[in-house]
């Protein structure tokens, strides 16, 4: 019987500011998913736990700080060689910045408009920023006032 390595544990923040989602450009000489835009985030530490790995992970990549999520995941994404979890992050402290240059060579924020023209790292990715910006949209506090 063939002995597969394990699968890598991923975790990921989906960040969304108004209509916009953050997207980091990962450098043309990596060696897993090289020049395409991808969620910040990355492997989870033996023994450490999914939330705790994607705080310190959204500190190391795009230097933000977050309070480690509790609840499940928003989506989970599976490859052939990893499990990705996704959280929706709406609050955080700081604003980002590529505070990983050897990782990612650009950072940015897009709309769904601008995703279709974006090489994404994975083939769901499409459908999955385009449902958190339209949950976004419909769950923002519309302006009072007028009349």
């Amino acid at each position: 019987m063939a002995h597969s390595s394990p699968r890598a544990r991923i975790v990921t923040g989906l960040l969304r500011d108004g209509g916009r989602v953050l997207l980091v450009h990962r450098s043309p000489g990596r060696r897993w998913y090289p020049d395409v835009w991808d969620l910040p985030g990355g492997h989870v530490e033996p023994g450490e736990p999914p939330g705790v790995a994607l705080a310190r992970e959204l500190r190391e990549e795009v230097g933000v700080m977050i309070t480690a999520p509790a609840g499940p995941p928003w989506q989970e994404v599976r490859g052939p060689t990893f499990d990705m979890r996704i959280w929706l992050i709406d609050t955080w402290a700081g604003t980002p910045v590529n505070a990983a240059p050897e990782e990612h060579d650009a950072i940015g924020w897009f709309t769904a408009g601008a995703l279709g023209t974006l090489a994404l790292a994975h083939d769901g990715y499409p459908a999955l920023l385009a449902e958190a910006l339209f949950t976004e949209a419909l769950t923002r506090p519309r302006p009072s006032g007028g009349g």
